[in-house]
């Protein structure tokens, strides 16, 4: 319960923040004269594969940081499409995500907690599981903070191999579904439908699984310190 409450009040933090970042460029629309999307996605095209190769280049820098990726790969969507806007987002946080998890099997722990504070023992917490799955499971989850994943996974047990493939899977259907919401969300066409639904569930699923993973973690280290109590006595 514990663990869901944390979860809650994180993902309506998340929530707000997006929000907020919507107001604002809002009115930075309204009042800032900026390019249309028909002036951008020209740009874009040509820009050619010099501009692809930089936003993707760009977005892996990105996740580096607490830039909300989410944003990032909604703008994606808008400006090329599904199809490329998914493969520039998917390489962009592919490659992030093998950075951060190497950078911080350099630093250490102390270091990487430092940097992104309370919140790495929480994601710490979801990876106790270790390996695969538990990567896999994380990245399913659409508001699971991606920097603070990349740079946790790093000080855990858990193998590049399982990290990487686990990243790679995991991403898929929510990058999906954010830059579907990008691609088709100015003119409502039903992708976008389906895209929000998806993210909706996974959402819930990820709550559920992280809720499940709480509670087996709590009910191991109860167990651990019962254990530690007999052999004392």
């Amino acid at each position: 319960m514990g663990m869901m409450q944390r979860l809650t009040r994180g993902m309506r933090l998340r929530v707000a923040m997006l929000l907020a970042f919507a107001i604002v460029t809002t009115a930075a629309a309204l009042l800032v004269p900026l390019p249309g999307i028909d002036q951008v996605r020209a740009s874009a095209a040509e820009g050619g594969i010099g501009a692809a190769a930089i936003f993707s280049a760009g977005y892996a820098v990105a996740s580096l940081t607490p830039i909300p990726k989410n944003v990032v790969s909604i703008a994606a969507g808008v400006v090329w499409g599904p199809a490329v806007g998914f493969a520039l987002v998917y390489l962009g946080a592919l490659l992030g995500a093998t950075l951060a998890f190497a950078i911080s099997r350099v630093l250490g722990r102390d270091v990487i907690e430092r940097m992104t504070g309370a919140r790495a023992a929480k994601v710490h917490v979801m990876l106790s599981e270790r390996g695969f799955a538990a990567v896999l499971g994380a990245r399913l989850i659409p508001l699971m903070p991606f920097t603070v994943l990349n740079y946790t996974a790093g000080f855990t047990s858990v193998r590049m191999r399982d990290y990487a493939l686990g990243t790679m899977l995991g991403m898929i259907p929510g990058t999906l579904a954010y830059v579907a919401v990008g691609a088709y969300g100015i003119t409502l066409q039903w992708p976008f439908f389906v895209a929000m639904g998806a993210l909706g569930v996974l959402t819930v699923a990820g709550a559920v699984y992280a809720a499940r993973v709480g509670v087996r973690t709590r009910a191991a280290a109860a167990g651990a310190r019962e254990h530690r109590g007999v052999e004392q006595s």
